[in-house]
């Protein structure tokens, strides 16, 4: 007989953005006249650049014949993009990437929730506060969370990062994090898994978010 995993079943009501899609939609039915600067869900408001576009017609033309056609990737990526990754988006700003250090994966939020399916149970996790829900629900749904607490909206085995101006707005500092979670002077190694969020005139780069504190 099959059994649930009964983890999921900690997981609060709704997910983050349904419920701010539901106040959304509300507000806009209750006030027509109003604007919504959406704060939400990252989606794109301009259209594709050109260049991506001939690229992607492109690259159906090359699936529709014989000789060009691809099946699955390699389980690192194609060669050729890692190759262009490491030279026009590291070694051409000074990092010296190489490409076999480049692993092209579906997402960093993917990433980093599978990832913790190498790490014992019983490690602590520490994420920024906010955060991305996904950081927090997928070690929810695998049981390193401990007990939710609806009035704080906390798990009780998170450790959380407030992002303050007192701390750099969330700024990761081992000297900050270890001093203020009490966790200065204990025997203590960490493993940071981030996905740091910039840009610059021509690319959107994503980065962090989680601290898995090991042997802690």
């Amino acid at each position: 007989m099959f059994k649930v995993n009964d983890n999921y079943l900690k997981l609060p009501g709704s997910y983050l953005f349904s419920t701010i899609g539901k106040k959304v939609n509300a507000y806009s039915a209750a006030h027509p006249d109003k604007k919504i600067i959406r704060l939400g869900i990252g989606d794109v408001t301009q259209p594709l650049a050109p260049a991506i576009i001939d690229a992607l017609h492109g690259a159906v033309d090359e699936m529709g014949k014989a000789e060009t056609f691809h099946g699955y990737a390699p389980d690192l990526g194609y060669e050729f993009l890692r190759n262009a990754i490491a030279e026009n988006d590291y070694k051409a700003r000074g990092c010296d990437i190489a490409p076999d250090e480049i692993f092209v994966s579906d997402g960093a939020k993917c990433d980093c929730g599978n990832i913790q399916e190498i790490f014992s149970l019983d490690n602590k996790i520490a994420v920024c506060d906010p955060v991305y829900p996904v950081y927090v629900d997928s070690n929810v749904m695998a049981g390193r969370t401990g007990t939710y607490d609806p009035k704080s909206e906390t798990w009780s085995d998170v450790i959380y990062m407030p992002c303050l101006a007192e701390n750099g707005n969330g700024t990761l500092r081992s000297d900050l994090l270890f001093k203020e979670y009490a966790l200065e002077g204990s025997c203590v190694d960490a493993l940071t898994i981030y996905v740091v969020v910039f840009a610059t005139k021509y690319r959107s780069y994503y980065v962090l978010v989680s601290l898995y504190v090991l042997n802690a």
